[in-house]
């Protein structure tokens, strides 16, 4: 069995978001993680040229794109995962705390009971998918959101949300469902991992005085100079911590749309008697 899969990286500017294509190139498959679907917010234009970019670099070298794998519910872009399937026949998969994301805001979307076209695996702590020759291990890493889980593949872990590069830090926790005691156990669990093994994060925003964007590091480097969790910070001044930072930040501005589509594993919402599809947005009124 390999230890070390085929990697490569898409980032997409728009929403600061990295996906990933991933390879047993023996076995000539290949899953993709955290595929974006383009969106205008201002025109309400959605697109998939994105995606496409990755299926065509699995078409040039000959691999399958067998699985779709979501480290979890986004709520700042919307998931490709549902154009993929189609395109593919992949099979897309995510935690199984997705359940709890759909409780709380499906009645808000009208999205009742899961629909079989959603998701065709939900994962648990421990779960493995065969990649070819490769196992895709999975580890359940909530606290950003109930439904985030890691991708460890032979020497890569996929970390979601869960951390950023070591100069930019971890996820804010504050989101329904979201728990900051709960996020430092899963980052310690990814810290527990060998120190070469490499991290892949899904966002990168540049940190300041960083002018570069990056999404590769190892463990040993967040656990050495993660600016939140670096050199064995407790849990307690964690918290406390990310608390006091999370009471800072403004909602996503693609939260309610990256929800609505995401919870659904990808699927836009169907159309309305019009014809038309629409993206509801919950108004609080002051």
């Amino acid at each position: 069995m390999s230890a070390a899969p085929d990697i490569e990286a898409f980032f997409d500017e728009a929403t600061n978001s990295v996906s990933y294509l991933v390879a047993d190139p023996e076995a000539a498959v290949a899953a993709i993680i955290d595929p974006v679907l383009d969106f205008d917010l201002a025109s309400g234009t959605v697109g998939t040229a994105s995606a496409e970019r990755i299926l065509a670099a699995a078409d040039e070298r000959g691999w399958r794109v067998e699985w779709v794998l979501e480290t979890h519910v986004h709520a700042d872009h919307l998931s490709a995962a549902a154009a993929i399937k189609e395109r593919t026949g992949a099979r897309v998969a995510i935690g199984a705390g997705v359940a709890e994301i759909r409780r709380v805001f499906g009645p808000r979307f009208g999205v009742s009971d899961f629909d079989e076209r959603d998701f065709d695996r939900l994962l648990e702590d421990g779960d493995t998918i065969a990649l070819g020759g490769l196992n895709v291990d999975v580890m359940a890493t909530p606290g950003h959101t109930p439904a985030c889980v890691s991708y460890r593949i032979g020497d890569a872990v996929f970390v979601g949300d869960t951390l950023f590069m070591p100069d930019y830090g971890t996820a804010r926790a504050d989101f329904p469902g979201g728990d900051a005691a709960q996020l430092y156990r899963s980052i310690q669990r990814i810290l527990a991992l060998p120190r070469a093994t490499r991290i892949f994060l899904c966002h990168d925003y540049k940190a300041p005085g960083r002018d570069d964007y990056a999404w590769e590091t190892t463990v040993g480097e967040e656990a050495d100079r993660n600016v939140h969790v670096g050199g064995a910070v407790s849990e307690e001044a964690y918290v406390t911590m990310r608390r006091a930072r999370d009471a800072t930040l403004c909602a996503p501005r693609l939260l309610y749309p990256a929800l609505q589509v995401n919870i659904r594993g990808g699927r836009l919402p169907p159309p309305e008697p019009d014809g038309s599809r629409y993206l509801r947005i919950p108004l609080t009124v002051d």
